[in-house]
């Protein structure tokens, strides 16, 4: 028997102290609250941790895949397309050394705008630890690393055209140069690869490389470029045999290798003095790709707004990104102040005017007769009044020699409907303030509300007007311009004046 009683809790009913089960009901309450006081630890899941495992995972996958990459022969991939599509097709140089060519003229490649690399061989403090890296072509790492100082380091001089104070931007040497324009981009590797399968080598082969910002004259002006190429053009032909080179200049390089030309039989100090007969002695063909002759539309767009098709189509993508902020600065006005210091977009304007490209009511284009296959993709069949099917064209007219127009209803109107009132003598009115980057500026930011108003009254303009819109809008730009290039058709080509550079890469005005 026990010596201690319990004590009984004082304050409580008879029917609590009848009953038994009080008691127990405490001592379960003490127990939880003696387990509550000292819970047992259970480790939750952090956000630490999800991180861990998700870059554990991927560098397992990583280096899983980088395993079967080096564990299955090189001859895999063609195995399986093979099996796909059937035998693959040897390439062209496989096919030219079967049939037992070898190597003769020695190639010339004239890369066009955009496509050539650019490095940096001095430059400001904020572009520290990139001499000799690539600003232009590769990866492109510096646009997302150091945005402002990649546009000041690409952008020249608004006055000279040239290198700004204390930047040297240049291009790159070798056939590297344009080879790719990015990882997975090539732009003149395959055409390489070809040649060498046949022999060829940089001993035979030569990338005529240049700063493509520049206007043409500018590059012998500040790199003696066209002296270059000149004397590596007569080095090729001489340490072959004397086999005269064949070119191969792409895009906007043909209008640049046109320029070139007229430059080395040209008499110095404006030419390079080569005499009237050098490209007779030192080139055997010229083959152009895709060569810009009489301008391309493209660039009055992206002179006038910065918007060419490139970013008409990234707009289509992902709507407003452009004019947002990014890294964050205001992407579309950054690319416009530097786009418009490079002189050689301007060499790419249309050239001949309505002559050429057609006024407000005809083009060129409308005597052209789509292929048979897009006709009758665009025909519809519709019953007529006998019960059969009759072919109804739906091939719609479009003005092609309006080359820009202020609303979709000017577009399709014809041109006696078409209210427009001469923009040329127009006044400007008072700067518009730039509210939206006030670090970036271009000579829109000197037009008034009267200067836009009366630039969108004009309604539409054509190859012609171009010319006279582009100097109201932006003198400065075209000032440059014009010292650079001209635009018209010659009357009379024995005329001194056409002895000029600036008519070199103009076909129709240049012998």
């Amino acid at each position: 028997m026990s010596l201690l009683r319990q004590r009984k809790p004082t304050g409580t009913s008879n029917a609590t102290e009848s009953d038994p089960n009080i008691y127990q009901e405490d001592d379960k309450k003490n127990k939880a609250a003696s387990k509550d006081k000292n819970p047992k630890k259970q480790k939750s899941w952090s956000c630490i941790d999800s991180c861990c495992w998700l870059i554990g995972w991927i560098c397992v996958t990583w280096w899983f895949l980088l395993f079967l990459y080096n564990a299955i022969p090189t001859s895999f991939n063609q195995y399986v397309t093979e099996a796909i599509t059937g035998p693959v097709p040897d390439p062209p140089g496989v096919k030219l050394k079967k049939e037992g060519l070898t190597v003769k003229h020695p190639v010339v490649f004239v890369p066009g705008i955009v496509t050539g690399g650019l490095e940096l061989w001095e430059g400001h403090q904020c572009a520290d630890g990139l001499f000799r890296k690539r600003l232009w072509g590769g990866t492109f790492g510096e646009v997302y690393k150091r945005p402002l100082c990649w546009v000041e380091h690409m952008s020249l001089d608004n006055e000279t055209g040239l290198d700004p104070s204390g930047i040297r931007v240049r291009p790159v040497s070798g056939l590297v140069a344009a080879d790719y324009f990015a990882p997975g981009y090539f732009v003149w590797a395959v055409l390489i690869a070809n040649l060498a399968n046949i022999g060829y080598e940089e001993k035979n082969m030569y990338m005529a490389a240049y700063d493509w910002r520049l206007s043409f004259q500018n590059t012998e002006v500040r790199d003696q470029t066209l002296s270059r190429i000149k004397s590596n053009i007569e080095l090729m032909v001489a340490t072959n045999g004397g086999k005269k080179a064949v070119i191969i200049p792409h895009s906007m390089g043909v209008l640049y290798f046109l320029h070139f030309m007229k430059w080395v039989e040209a008499p110095a100090p404006m030419g390079g003095g080569g005499g009237p007969d050098w490209c007779a002695k030192h080139i055997k063909a010229v083959m152009n790709i895709g060569g810009p002759f009489l301008g391309v539309p493209k660039a009055v767009a992206g002179l006038f707004s910065a918007e060419a098709k490139d970013v008409a189509v990234a707009r289509a993508i992902t709507p407003g990104f452009l004019d947002h902020d990014l890294f964050p600065h205001q992407t579309l006005q950054h690319l416009m102040r530097m786009t418009r210091t490079w002189d050689s977009t301007m060499s790419m304007i249309p050239k001949g005017g309505d002559t050429i490209w057609g006024g407000l009511d005809w083009s060129p284009e409308e005597c052209h007769s789509p292929s048979r296959k897009r006709q009758i993709a665009n025909d519809t069949q519709i019953a007529n009044e006998n019960g059969s099917e009759v072919v109804v064209s739906q091939i719609k007219h479009v003005n092609y020699g309006r080359v820009i127009s202020f609303g979709k209803d000017v577009v399709d109107a014809p041109s006696s409907e078409i209210e427009r009132i001469d923009f040329r003598d127009a006044f400007k009115g008072q700067s518009v303030a730039n509210s939206t980057c006030s670090e970036v500026w271009t000579e829109y930011h000197e037009m008034g509300y009267g200067g836009i108003k009366a630039v969108a009254e004009f309604k539409a303009y054509t190859a012609g007007l171009i010319i006279d819109l582009l100097h109201f809008v932006a003198p400065k730009m075209m000032a440059r311009g014009d010292a650079h290039f001209s635009y018209g058709i010659a009357e009379n080509l024995d005329n001194p004046e056409y002895q000029h550079y600036k008519y070199w890469s103009n076909p129709l005005e240049t012998t």
